[in-house]
């Protein structure tokens, strides 16, 4: 939900996608092993599910996780082995561009008809060749209405002086940027160095203010009442709105987006018929439904929300209003200026 110098490494590793895609053809031809190794955020894949998955299929599921999509990239580079991963929508994009991943074969899966149609054939992914959406969310503001009285309405009110020190956010590059830029009236996927000039002038007036970087679980911080206001990923949000009624959520009156994370097979995988069991597995409404009971994201399967109840649906963190909807807009690829925006930040907070 989630930009670094890995990005440059995408066209070194185009130049060995060739030689990777010989050696999964020639696995797959081999009867595969009863393993598949699972790479995905942190907070969103229910042990439940793997294990129900084991169960079924006899598949053993090794899970490792990561924090960004930027640490999720650099392990990828450097050979990785996995045969699942979870890139967000911007990040299937630039893998599809580079190579990086596998065709899925769509007769292998017949739960893709439970998906929204919302979700299907998006910019990043025309046809989704190379991705199925597992949940989507956006990201605002959650806040201790216990501690904070005054309204809170969007970005430029949670970074004022009086909060220093009471202020948790994502630990993503991008995302800062992206809320700079809204406060700024700019796309967030406008980014230049003239844009990115502009961003920078802003965040570097929050940086200070901020006490906690957390993109693992930012919800944390604000529950063990370590800070009062969070800029954090809409599933914490919702998590925190069940466990206790003084928290409040609000989408940023500057405005956010939407993220759609995947499933997405990388490119040599030893496993591809495995990765396929898995994402049809994932797809059936009742196991869809299991991961939004413990993880309250939006979810994009249209069958699983129809077992969801109506608590979970009226959460306004997990399902925003059609009208919300509709002004959000979902990250592309922006190349090689994913490494300015890594650099700038890192200068800002050494600072």
């Amino acid at each position: 939900m989630k930009t670094s110098t890995v990005w440059t490494r995408l066209g070194g590793v185009m130049a060995i996608a060739a030689g990777l895609a010989l050696a999964g053809a020639a696995s797959a031809q081999k009867p595969e092993e009863k393993v598949l190794r699972l790479f995905c955020w942190s907070e969103y894949v229910p042990q439940d599910v793997v294990k129900a998955f084991t169960k079924e299929t006899g598949i053993k599921v090794s899970v490792e996780n990561y924090a960004s999509n930027e640490e999720m990239l650099a392990k990828l580079a450097s050979g990785g082995g996995y045969d699942l991963i979870q890139p967000s929508e911007y990040v299937v994009e630039a893998l599809a561009k580079a190579g990086r991943l596998e065709p899925l074969d769509h007769s292998k899966l017949g739960n893709l008809k439970n998906l929204d149609p919302a979700f299907l054939d998006m910019p990043f992914d025309p046809k989704n060749k190379y991705s199925v959406p597992w949940m989507a969310g956006t990201v605002g503001i959650a806040v201790n209405t216990a501690r904070i009285k005054e309204p809170i309405t969007g970005f430029e009110d949670v970074f004022q002086a009086r909060h220093k020190g009471r202020i948790v956010v994502l630990d993503d590059g991008r995302e800062m940027v992206s809320w700079a830029l809204a406060t700024l009236k700019i796309d967030a996927n406008d980014i230049t160095k003239a844009t990115l000039e502009k961003a920078r002038a802003v965040v570097s007036k929050w940086v200070p203010l901020i006490k906690v970087y957390d993109s693992d679980s930012p919800k944390t911080a604000l529950l063990n009442g370590d800070v009062d206001l969070g800029v954090v990923w809409s599933g914490e949000g919702a998590a925190l709105l069940k466990e206790d009624k003084k928290f409040a959520w609000v989408m940023p009156k500057e405005g956010t987006h939407l993220f759609v994370d995947s499933l997405a097979i990388p490119k040599g995988t030893k496993h591809p018929g495995n990765a396929h069991l898995f994402i049809d597995f994932i797809l059936r409404p009742d196991i869809s439904a299991k991961v939004s009971e413990e993880f309250p994201y939006l979810n994009p399967n249209l069958a699983a929300r129809k077992l969801l109840t109506q608590a979970q649906l009226g959460n306004a963190a997990s399902f925003p209003s059609e009208a919300e909807m509709k002004r959000l807009g979902v990250f592309r690829d922006i190349g090689a200026m994913a490494s300015s925006i890594d650099e700038m930040i890192t200068d800002l907070k050494a600072q």
